[in-house]
Formats: C-alpha cells, structure tokens, sequence
C-alpha cells in the first residue's frame, strides 16, 4: 500500500497537469492521470467509440483551485467536432458532455458551465415538427463563452432546423424569428366605423354611402400613426390651406402641417368648409399648385379610403398591362366588408364591375383567386376549429407534395375561405404533418403571380403587419424606388396599423423605416411621408 502511494507521489512531481482532469467512467479518485481508452462506454452499455477522437488530446490545463469543467474549451476547426475528451461533470451523472454546438467552443446550462446532453449523435435529419433542412443554416466560431448566432436572410423564410411554423411569431419569452414576427395581438377584423363627411374626390359626392352610412377602415383606438386632431377646426384649417396657396409661390409646410395631422374623416370636413367658405374645390385647387409624387401623396391623403382603394384597382387594370402586386396587395388583405364596399364603390365611380374587369385582365388560376377574393365571403369567426385545422392540411398536402402535380383548386378553396386565424392554424398543422412549411409548399406547388396571392394571404394570416412591411422595403431597395407602392400603403396603414408596421420593419431589416424613406426621397415629398410615419 504504500509503495502504491509512493507511486503516486512519484507521478505527481513529474506532471502536475494530471491535477485538472476528471475522471472517466469507473475511477473514483479524480487525482488519477488520464488515460484514453480507444472505445468508451456509455453507463447503458452502447458503445459511443464514434465519439471519440482517434488523436491523441492533451487537456487544458486549469488554474490552482479550479475544476476543468470551469476551464474554457480550445476552438476546434470550423465545420468540425470538438477535439477533445468527452468529460464527464462531477455534478451529473456518468455519460454526460458538454453541449457544444459543432465547431464552437461555449458553454451549456448544466452545473460548472457544461450541459447535461446524453452522448447518442443527433440524427441527421430534421426532427418531427420541423419544417425546412438547414442547408442554409450558416455557424460562424463565436468568440469564447459566446453563443453562435445563426445567420438567417431577413426577408425570407427561416431556415432553422426544429422549428415548426410557430417560427414566425414570437417564441415563448422572446422575440420573433427574421421573417414574420408576430406582434402582441393581432386583429383580422375592421374596428369601429366612422361617419365620412359628403363631399367626395373629386370634386363630387362620397363614393355611395354604404350601410348604416359607414366606412370600415379607419377607428379610434388604433395602431395608426395619425390620430384625429383634438382641437379640430375645419374652418380654421381650410383658411390656413387657402393662404397657402394664394398669390406667387406655395408653402407646401404650411399644407404638409395640417394634412399630416388630421385624420382621413376630418380632411373630408376640411374639403367641405373649403367650398363652402370660398367656391372653390379644394382638390382642383391641391392640383394646380402641386407636382410629382407630392401631388399624389397629397391627393391620396384626401381620398376617402374606399374609394382610394377602388381607384388604384382601376388604375391597375385601365390601359395596357395591368400591375398584378396591386390587385394582390389590396384584394388578398382586406376585410370582408372593406372588400363589399370596395366592390360598389367601383360600380358607383366608374360604371363599371370590379369582377368583369378582373376576368379581361387576368387568367388561368391567378384569376380564379382574384375573383373568389372580391366576393368577401372569407369565414371571420375568431375561434379556432383544430381539428378543421388538422383536416385542412392533410388536403393541403394530398392536393400539392403528396402527389404528381397540383390540385390547385384546393388550395383556392380553402385560402379563399377559412378565416386568418384558421389559416394560421393549418399552416402550423401543416408544419407538423409534412415536416415543411406551407408557404415554402405553395412555393414549389406555383409559380408566377397565383403563387405570389396564395402566400400573401397565408403571410397575413400569419402577421398582417409584417407583409407590409416587406413590402415598404422592397418599394425602396436597390435602384429607384416604387413610389406608388410607398405612398399607397402608407396613406392606407397610417389610420390602421403603420405604427406596428414600423416596429416589424425595424426587426426585420435592422432599420427604421422612417431611415429608409430618408434616404430614398427628397424635398417636401420627404418631409410629408416623414410626417405621416411619425418621424
């Protein structure tokens, strides 16, 4: 006995490396050199001799006073295992490892640093319930004691591996991922109406007065950028507009200070106190002193805004070619009631059937969709049916990837029916059934502009807001900039939901939209768009 401690003693003075090493599977005295087998066993009796490197390792050696599980792990080389030990906690039972992501050195959340993780490999594909392969997944070396962060495109869909559909809202106790995040609440439903004010664009009477005498779009309490007025005085603001105009010259910041701060209903009230007060039609006059995109930003803004809408579908459609993104942009995310009024309000300006328009200017499935969207017949009712929802999307895939070609009428009938939060509920049965996300189905079930509809009504099924968003964005990005789309869906979401818009564009993009718009425009056309979003 005591030449075997001897012997030890000996070992010791020669190599006080042997000190910081724990010990493997069946040696109870941590102060025993280490030794590499050439296979280990797991405390279940399988063999893990796949795990363990065939070179030698020489472990790092720890601080006086401190256990290796407290000493940071060497970098392997990027895209490679960790070359080292598989150690064993002292805290946790024998078998378990540090949980490193491959090729990065860090930390897990067990004790001393090192994650309790069994030592079976994780299967190469994707789990149950995830949606996409992570062939796009990209891991940089982090530096130590620092998580990896994944990078992810931030417009398109997340490549994450084990993440199900759930992906695009905001997981629980955290933020959303790139791509859709879903914001606090989210509501599928028009709020409380107001009463517009006669005195319609241009010039003549509100486009039909609808039911009840309400339009559906704008309401108090909202997530809008523009608020009614307090003090509002429709007189008061049509004198300052007036003096704004008369004589040499115009002051577009006087015009860009009162229509940036009145609600849609309350310039409607300004448009009738000026013709009262002065015979004039203030539109008309609007024309004359204004140019450019300003001229259309200021038009827009006195539109009412059903009859805004109308009247970019007519100008979509009117002349050669037709602008398909604006009959998706507005028929494929507007309410049930939006959509009726929408629907009379064109039969009543311009004499002429939104349907019959449609069917000349498009075809094939796009137009099958197109005119199963302005019936506004969608389902609205909030509650959610899951197992509608499950039988949803075994259809779903039957009519697409579980078969030879494509079903497309399926997919028209239940995109076109079943309300957003239904929608939104298929597509995260979908995730879990087909292990693929619906929109990427969609993707390679489609192509061209039905393929565009279908995922935009899946897109604001999943978050409303952040379709906008994406779509501000692409409005300005790169050469030149889409300034009707810009000032249509800011005039459109300024009363709705812009500033949740803002909020989405900023995680999305890593800017603000108001930065963007800023370096994008110029002049007075840049101060009156800066105004309405709230910078």
């Amino acid at each position: 006995m005591m030449a075997y401690q001897a012997e030890r003693l000996h070992l010791a003075s020669q190599s006080p490396a042997h000190l910081c090493r724990p010990p493997l599977k069946g040696l109870q005295d941590s102060s025993e050199p280490l030794q590499l087998p050439k296979r280990l066993e797991r405390a279940d009796g399988i063999g893990a001799s796949s795990l363990v490197p065939r070179t030698a390792v020489t472990p790092a050696k720890a601080p006086e006073g401190r256990a290796l599980s407290q000493v940071e792990l060497p970098a392997g080389k990027e895209g490679k295992t960790l070359s080292g030990a598989l150690l064993a906690s002292r805290a946790g039972p024998a078998g378990t490892a540090p949980s490193c992501p491959r090729g990065v050195p860090g930390r897990g959340g067990g004790p001393n640093g090192l994650g309790r993780r069994p030592l079976a490999p994780r299967p190469a594909g994707p789990a149950p319930g995830s949606i996409l392969p992570a062939t796009r997944l990209g891991c940089d070396a982090a530096p130590r004691g620092q998580n990896v962060i994944p990078k992810l495109s931030a417009h398109r869909l997340p490549t994450f591996p084990w993440i199900s559909c759930q992906g695009f809202g905001a997981p629980p106790g955290g933020a959303g991922f790139s791509g859709y995040p879903q914001p606090p609440s989210q509501s599928y439903g028009g709020g409380p109406a107001q009463v517009p004010l006669p005195g319609g664009f241009p010039g003549g009477p509100i486009p039909s007065q609808y039911p009840g005498g309400q339009t559906p779009y704008f309401s108090q309490g909202n997530q809008g950028t523009i608020q009614p007025a307090a003090s509002f005085d429709a007189m008061r603001d049509a004198e300052v507009l007036r003096k704004a105009m008369k004589g040499f010259g115009t002051d577009e910041q006087a015009i860009i200070d009162v229509v940036a701060n009145r609600s849609n209903d309350q310039r409607q009230k300004i448009k009738a106190a000026f013709k009262t007060m002065y015979g004039k039609d203030l539109i008309k006059d609007l024309k004359s002193e204004l140019s450019g995109n300003m001229e259309e930003l200021i038009l827009a803004l006195f539109m009412p805004p059903t009859y805004y809408d109308a009247w970019s579908l007519r100008n979509a459609m009117k002349g050669a070619g037709t602008q398909e993104r604006v009959l998706i942009e507005i028929l494929c995310t507007r309410t049930n009631q939006e959509i009726q009024e929408i629907v009379r309000c064109y039969q009543s300006e311009f004499g002429r059937d939104l349907e019959k328009d449609i069917r000349s200017d498009t075809s094939g499935h796009f137009e099958r969709l197109l005119v199963s969207m302005c019936q506004g017949n969608r389902d609205e009712n909030q509650n959610v049916n899951h197992q509608l929802a499950q039988e949803d999307a075994q259809r779903l895939y039957q009519a697409g990837e579980g078969r030879l070609g494509t079903d497309e009428s399926c997919f028209n009938m239940i995109l076109a029916t079943r309300s957003f939060p239904q929608l939104k509920a298929t597509m995260e049965a979908y995730s879990r059934m087909a292990n693929r996300d619906l929109l990427s189905s969609v993707g390679r079930e489609f192509s061209g502009n039905v393929e565009s509809g279908l995922k935009t009504i899946l897109q604001c099924a999943l978050n409303r807001p952040a379709f906008f968003a994406e779509r501000l964005y692409y409005s300005m990005k790169g050469a030149g900039t889409d300034d009707s789309t810009l000032v249509r869906i800011v005039v459109t979401r300024s009363e709705i939901d812009l500033v949740q818009i803002k909020q989405i564009f900023s995680q999305m993009y890593q800017k603000t939209l108001g930065m963007m718009i800023a370096s994008d425009t110029s002049g007075d056309y840049r101060k009156l768009l800066l105004a309405i979003v709230g910078q």
